[in-house]
């Protein structure tokens, strides 16, 4: 015998449930599709009304604080790479950066398209540009319409509110300019408003332009915020700035005219040593140039009232000497000069070294003291630089001050010292200079006049000569200065941020589908009714003997009126699988309950009796429920003599069979309605009933009370061949469906069979068929090849698509023509 492989049957299984669910949920396609095309029109709408927002960047590259004397006195950063860019980032985003990135830009007007639909920024584009005198009271925040009416003239009128919202309180707009016609260059002036608009492009006329006048100050605090300055890699000192804008060109040009800004602050802090030093020589040049023309023209009154042409050269060579020492003590005063400055700054403990001048341009060769001069100008620098964004109490800030100070303490050192040694160098010096005056003594007057006139001249003469060698290398070294940091990429295109188009679109699809998906999940997480087949037959332990389609037919008579139905045939099915079942009886006595009322007890045993009169036996359909009787009401007879009337003894048996219309169908009805029915029902006048019926019938129907709610219809129960449990598709609790169960369970019911009644839809059966007791083929509504044998409901079918494809094919044809 060949093995059973179990694996491949789990795999089948598993493929039929995913069927199963997906065939469940598919058939509401048609609310998937309302929503999706709902979202995917309001997404269309969205992005119709609001206005792009795109990303600009643009990079630069800043130069790191390596100094090895800074590094030297921050032990800390000893052995770190120097790369601290916290400062930079604060002074991008200052809103003195900010100021003098608005003097290369005009973004102090905005200028927007006259429409309905969107703010739309013209900026560059705008034919007309305005020249705001903001030293003049201005009106800002409040958009006006500017109408071109012709090349040379223009008129402003109030613009509507609503248009953009710049703000919910915008200010009141200046009134006094409203409403007139003005001429193109005109200087507008009241005392609320002081502008002048050019016309840029003369073919424009007719159009109107919306301006909005900006306030600078607000803009330098709105554009600090909007800059975002981000390091681009951890281990590179490359900063990226970013920002947002509804206008590319915009926010390119903003970014650009922020980076050339930064440059210009860069190169005009290390411009500013350099003139320093050019102003204090100049200082300097100015006291000797007085100085140097008198002594000169001294010196040649002196020649020429004496007649002197030249000493003797007995005393050229002390003279020289001289001369040589007199600009050696010079040079030391200008030296000690310069030390003395730099000890009272130090006593002073000033933070700010940026006036300063560095000792290699005053000609000070000491490398240790140019060393820490240079150290303290550059954390000066950076002190102040900082400061422009952050106060003193910011901890980059105390990390300056504690390296400055110990800066100071070993500059103060250095230069207490400096100054010691100067002197004592100007005192040697001092000593030679008295030993060759003492000389000089025995010349004669006029010649001793004329020395010391001479050395007088040629001192202030060497001094001048030095100081402007000073002046012009600081000149040159300030034109060829450039800023060590750079622009790496300027801003050239923008990425849109908002809104994400494709995302949206996508979005909208998914929401489109998972609303209505999650809604109808959730309502049969919550619906505890029968949905289809598998959902009875998981709370249904009953064997299934057929399906009944939902009737749509108006009457409950349904296989008397529409033979040709497709419930008619689904009843006709029904009595094959009962023929199946009894087939060695002579006579069926057939039961019909359900749990509830509202499940088609009666419109089941009503059309099964007709089906089996149809097939040629004689049948009787018997109203029991004597609580709510309905069967007469179906046959159009009245209630007054029937089964209670029986049951109490008014009348015979033969008195309460009635004959339909139709024939082989008779009815018995239910009667009047009786105080005590559950006693009636158990009475053994009933049981006498059935054998009368018995006798002279091939098929007895009895339609029950529902079994959930009387206690009688388990014991009818044991009197009949065949019980039939009715569960209405949609209708049917699932908990209803215990009591039955367990009595089935128990065994204390026998002949018991599950009728599946109202099946709207049978998407779920595979292949449009479901299998029945007996292996007997029980077709759905919805089955094709049932369609193709009953043609009234094909032809009624192919009627309903036609009128609603026709419908559908009008609709999306006007559609068309609206776009």
């Amino acid at each position: 015998m060949e093995k059973l492989d179990l694996s491949q049957l789990d795999n089948e299984e598993k493929a039929l449930e995913i069927r199963y669910v997906v065939a469940k949920y598919i058939r509401y396609w048609p609310w998937y599709i309302l929503f999706i095309s709902l979202f995917l029109s309001f997404t269309f709408l969205f992005h119709r009304y609001t206005v792009d927002e795109y990303e600009v960047t643009g990079s630069m590259i800043i130069k790191t604080n390596t100094s090895p004397e800074a590094r030297i006195l921050d032990r800390s950063n000893i052995f770190s790479s120097g790369i601290n860019l916290e400062n930079d980032i604060l002074r991008l985003r200052s809103k003195n950066l900010a100021h003098e990135a608005l003097k290369k830009v005009h973004f102090d007007v905005e200028y927007y398209a006259k429409t309905n639909i969107k703010a739309i920024e013209l900026y560059d584009r705008s034919p007309i540009r305005i020249e705001v005198d903001w030293d003049h009271l201005q009106v800002t925040d409040a958009p006006a319409e500017l109408q071109i009416l012709s090349e040379e003239n223009y008129k402003i009128v109030p613009e509507n509110s609503g248009f953009m919202d710049f703000n919910s309180a915008m200010a009141a707009g200046d009134e006094s300019i409203y409403d007139k016609t003005f001429t193109f260059g005109e200087e507008v002036e009241t005392s609320r408003s002081k502008f002048t608009v050019f016309l840029v492009n003369p073919g424009r006329a007719g159009e109107s332009i919306v301006f909005n006048l900006r306030n600078p100050a607000v803009l330098e605090e709105q554009l600090g915020r909007s800059i975002d300055v981000t390091l681009a890699n951890e281990y590179s000192s490359v900063l990226r700035l970013g920002t947002k804008t509804k206008v590319v060109e915009k926010g390119r040009d903003y970014i650009n005219a922020l980076m050339t800004s930064y440059i210009d602050y860069d190169l005009n802090e290390k411009n500013r040593i350099q003139e320093n030093t050019i102003k204090f020589i100049e200082e300097q040049l100015g006291f000797l140039e007085d100085s140097l023309k008198n002594k000169e023209q001294e010196l040649q009154k002196f020649k020429v009232d004496n007649k002197m042409l030249d000493v003797s050269a007995e005393f050229s060579n002390i003279l020289s000497k001289m001369n040589t020492l007199d600009e050696m003590k010079a040079e030391l005063d200008y030296q000690l000069d310069y030390f003395e400055q730099i000890r009272r700054y130090m006593e002073e403990k000033r933070k700010d070294f940026s006036d300063v001048i560095a000792p290699s341009v005053i000609g000070v060769p000491d490398p240790l003291l140019n060393g820490l001069i240079q150290t303290m100008v550059t954390l000066s620098q950076d002190r102040r630089k900082l400061l422009a964004t952050v106060n003193e109490n910011h901890p980059e800030v105390e990390k300056i001050d504690v390296q400055m100070e110990k800066a100071q303490d070993a500059l103060f050192e250095n230069v207490v010292n400096l100054i010691a040694n100067t002197r004592q160098k100007k005192a040697n010096i001092q000593k030679d200079i008295d030993f060759y005056d003492s000389q000089f003594a025995t010349l004669p007057e006029s010649e001793s006049q004329y020395t010391g006139i001479f050395r007088e001249f040629k001192l202030r003469e060497s001094l001048y000569t030095y100081l402007l060698e000073k002046r012009a290398e600081a000149g040159i070294a300030m034109a060829s200065n450039v800023s060590d940091n750079s622009i790496l990429d300027y801003a050239k295109r923008g990425t849109l941020i908002f809104p994400k188009k494709q995302q949206n679109y996508g979005l909208a699809i998914v929401l489109g589908f998972l609303i209505p998906f999650g809604f109808i999940v959730v309502r049969d997480i919550f619906d505890d009714t029968i949905k289809d087949q598998r959902d009875l037959k998981k709370n249904f332990m009953i064997p299934q003997l057929g399906i009944i389609g939902y009737s749509q037919k108006g009457t409950n008579q349904v296989v008397l009126e529409h033979p040709k139905s497709a419930v008619a045939e689904s009843f006709r099915s029904l009595r094959s699988a009962i023929s199946y079942l009894a087939s060695g009886k002579n006579t069926k006595k057939i039961l019909v309950t359900s749990s509830v009322s509202g499940e088609g007890k009666t419109f089941t045993s009503l059309n099964l009796a007709s089906a089996m009169a149809l097939g040629s036996k004689k049948t009787v359909v018997v109203g029991g429920d004597l609580r709510r009787p309905k069967l007469a009401s179906y046959f159009g007879h009245s209630e007054k003599v029937g089964l209670s009337t029986y049951l109490i003894g008014k009348v015979e048996a033969e008195e309460i069979v009635f004959e339909s219309q139709h024939d082989n169908l008779y009815f018995v009805p239910s009667g009047i309605i009786p105080p005590n029915p559950a006693e009636l029902l158990q009475t053994q006048r009933l049981k006498d009933l059935l054998s009368f019926l018995d006798e002279r019938f091939d098929i007895i129907i009895f339609d029950t009370p529902p079994m959930g709610l009387v206690s009688e219809t388990i014991d009818l129960m044991r009197l009949f061949d065949i019980n039939l449990y009715v569960v209405r598709q949609s209708y049917t609790v699932k908990d209803h469906l215990v009591m039955i169960n367990d009595l089935f369970n128990n065994k204390q019911v026998k002949n018991v069979y599950g009728v599946f009644n109202g099946i709207i839809n049978s998407g779920y059966h595979y292949e449009g068929y479901n299998y029945g007791y007996g292996n007997t083929y029980l077709y759905s509504q919805n089955n094709k090849y049932m369609y193709n044998y009953y043609g009234e409901d094909l032809d009624s079918k192919k009627k309903r698509i036609k009128k609603m494809d026709s419908g559908l094919w009008k609709k999306f044809k006007n559609i068309l023509r609206v776009k």
